[in-house]
């Protein structure tokens, strides 16, 4: 019986490289756009896919103001692995859950004046000071109290003997696009809101509207606090964006060759058969596929590079690996594979793939599974 250890086995040979300098250098770039705000880095849904705990310690390291998640066990992980910088959880709550938030130590967001009233309740029981932001909707209708009818939740909040306002915030719907009057209205939304805390005179919390879209295109969105996500990775959030910031994009995946064949005409490759050569062609297998977030629309679209060439994808992608179509020309097991990033003079970009899948570049990224292996490195100068 082999009773070896899984850890002295070989990681498989595809795997996303992190490139920790891109971070570092995205995150200078848009501290210099927004000019002195504070920058929470949204390190939600696995850091996009990148891996949250190294990231979150990365960003964390270069000085980042504050951290962003979507939910509680978001949060609890990183203070578990050590992480002490404030963090904000955006999604909504549940009372449940609202203990862990004062264990952990980490900021609510406080939606109506009803979850307003079971965090003090909770936070009066616990005999703490609970830290929350008050979430206006100014036009997303997700969560968060109208604009028109938030009164009522900033002044009992800010009078609250149980909880601190440490911040309110509201969420834009079309910042992607430069040309969306939806913006505006948004900020004037926002603005009406602040302005019930205006009246209490009582210190202003930290204002954040700023999204990645928001942070390329309005300035006027900027306030105390910006909240990069996508592009804090190198990737533009939209093909309506403009690139008004340098990014270099952090995640390069990549694979092998593991097999090669000669298929002859008329022999269709891959499940459904929906592809086969008018000619024989040399086809060169790649050991990834759907299973780990490499999207099955990709199927007779992507490219990838190969000894410094692109080389399309013939066949649907399968669970765990696809086919390339060479034509004649040469490639070896193991041969590096670039499903995304650069090899020579070719790129492939994220932005690129969610065009030919018809999906946005949020999706590419955070689809990519947990089976693929991370590895972090920052190259030296």
């Amino acid at each position: 019986m082999n009773t070896e250890s899984t850890d002295s086995i070989p990681s498989r040979p595809s795997v996303a490289q992190i490139n920790l300098a891109h971070f570092t250098s995205n995150i200078e770039n848009i501290r210099q756009k927004v000019q002195g705000r504070k920058v929470m880095g949204v390190v939600k849904a696995n850091a996009y896919g990148h891996g949250l705990v190294p990231v979150a310690k990365h960003l964390e390291q270069i000085g980042i103001d504050y951290l962003g998640v979507a939910f509680l066990e978001e949060g609890i992980i990183l203070r578990k692995a050590g992480v002490r910088s404030p963090i904000l959880v955006m999604g909504g709550i549940f009372s449940t859950q609202i203990r862990y938030y004062l264990d952990f130590q980490l900021e609510i967001t406080v939606s109506s004046v009803d979850k307003l009233k079971q965090v003090e309740e909770i936070a009066k029981e616990a005999n703490k000071i609970a830290s929350i932001h008050l979430k206006i909707d100014t036009g997303m209708e997700r969560i968060g109290v109208h604009s028109y009818s938030s009164k009522e939740m900033i002044e009992k909040a800010v009078q609250s003997k149980y909880c601190d306002v440490k911040g309110i915030y509201s969420h834009l719907a079309c910042s992607d696009d430069p040309d969306s009057p939806m913006t505006q209205v948004q900020i004037e939304r926002f603005q009406d809101a602040l302005q019930h805390i205006e009246a209490l005179q009582v210190p202003m919390p930290l204002r954040h509207l700023a999204n990645s879209g928001a942070i390329l295109h309005f300035p006027e969105t900027y306030f105390d606090m910006v909240r990069p996500g996508i592009i804090i990775y190198g990737v533009m959030p939209d093909p309506l964006a403009k690139p008004t910031i340098a990014l270099q994009p952090v995640l390069q995946l990549e694979s092998q060759v593991v097999f090669f064949k000669v298929v002859q005409a008329e022999r269709p490759i891959s499940y459904g058969a929906t592809w086969a050569p008018d000619h024989p062609i040399r086809v060169v297998t790649i050991p990834i596929g759907y299973g780990d977030g490499y999207s099955r629309a990709l199927s007779n679209q992507a490219e990838v590079i190969i000894r410094g060439k692109k080389f399309p994808i013939v066949g649907r992608v399968c669970m765990d690996q696809f086919m390339v179509n060479l034509e004649w020309n040469t490639a070896y097991n193991g041969d590096a594979v670039v499903l995304i990033g650069t090899q020579g003079q070719e790129t492939i970009r994220v932005e690129e793939l969610a065009t030919l899948a018809n999906t946005i570049p949020y999706e590419i990224l955070t689809g990519l599974a947990e089976r693929i292996p991370r590895v972090y490195f920052q190259p030296k100068e």
